[in-house]
């Protein structure tokens, strides 16, 4: 029996920076000044400038040369490793664990895991979270459609005001829409209110979906842009009516999410939410029911890496205390 993490891009740099040019540059080493594809040669590992730790530099791997602007790049730049100087190998283990971890990995735990800092191994999670998120150019598009169930519902995350003291921050909502037997999409929004909630479903169901809610007031003026629109009754404590009639697809959703979020990050800022909803959905929407493993799980985050740099100041973290989790 050998561990997936025994593999060689795991532990050793060259075959990591290998095995990510291979994953992000399939066409050959992409320029990310002029664009060129394939008209780089790859040179030999140079030293980088002398510093206070490194006197006499330390060796630049897989640095390459771009014949059509004459620059030197790396694999990293343009991506969410850009200006880190976390090794390779760290960051392929580091979202191999994100990726098969099912209710998440907290920093405290990649911290103890890959020494260094705390906030390091903060700043390391989010970029993983970031590459996790879908954009424009690998969304699918709008969830469901034509013969297609899409439930919707929303969730509070944050803990009870009796065991706060002073200070009582209000709970965080999020909404989610789940396909049954399909993909979900989650968001941090503001209220529960058909202003706020019903954009952000129109924008994100497709209109021939039938759309399954709960029996909250909200919902019904939203349910008319749809093919249909079915409810359970929760107030009346119903919540399966026939076998088509229910929520517990994305109730379901709902349980794993809190339980990574109380079970494994204990507390998580509003100002970043809609980044642990992202992992929680790249998680569900590449599980293994349809037929994505964890290796396969990880290359799909490691190829969202590029095209989404992601600096300190940027993630909140110029001058704000770093959470625990």
């Amino acid at each position: 029996m050998q561990s997936e993490l025994s593999a060689p891009h795991f532990h050793n740099e060259e075959a990591a920076i290998a095995y990510v040019e291979a994953r992000l540059w399939p066409q050959g080493a992409v320029c990310p000044k002029c664009g060129v594809v394939g008209n780089a040669g790859k040179l030999a590992p140079q030293k980088s400038k002398p510093s206070k730790k490194h006197p006499d530099g330390k060796p630049v791997l897989g640095l390459w040369k771009c014949y059509a602007c004459r620059r030197q790049f790396t694999v990293r730049v343009g991506t969410v490793f850009e200006s880190s100087h976390v090794p390779m190998r760290i960051w392929l283990q580091t979202f191999y664990l994100m990726a098969s971890s099912k209710k998440g990995i907290a920093t405290r735990q990649l911290h103890r895991t890959f020494g260094g800092s705390l906030k390091t191994a903060w700043f390391l999670g989010h970029r993983v979270r970031e590459a996790m998120k879908t954009l424009g150019f690998d969304d699918p598009g709008p969830l469901g459609g034509a013969n297609a169930v899409v439930e919707a519902d929303e969730t509070y995350v944050g803990g009870k005001a009796a065991n706060r003291k002073n200070h009582i921050p209000s709970k965080e909502v999020v909404l989610s829409l789940v396909e049954r037997d399909g993909r979900v999409r989650s968001f941090h929004v503001p209220n529960v209110t058909a202003a706020t909630l019903g954009p952000v479903i129109r924008a994100n169901i497709n209109r021939a979906s039938y759309l399954m809610t709960d029996d909250s007031p909200v919902y019904p003026k939203i349910g008319e842009s749809f093919a249909g629109h079915g409810t359970v009754n929760h107030s009346a404590h119903e919540y399966v009516r026939g076998t088509f009639w229910h929520t517990n697809t994305v109730e379901n959703y709902f349980s794993i999410f809190k339980r990574g979020i109380y079970g494994c990050y204990f507390h998580v800022s509003g100002a970043h939410l809609h980044r642990y909803a992202a992992e929680f959905d790249f998680r569900h929407n590449n599980r293994s029911r349809l037929g994505v493993e964890d290796i396969e799980r990880a290359d799909l985050a490691l190829m969202g890496a590029a095209g989404k740099r992601l600096t300190y100041r940027t993630v909140g973290g110029d001058g704000a205390a770093t959470p625990p989790a």
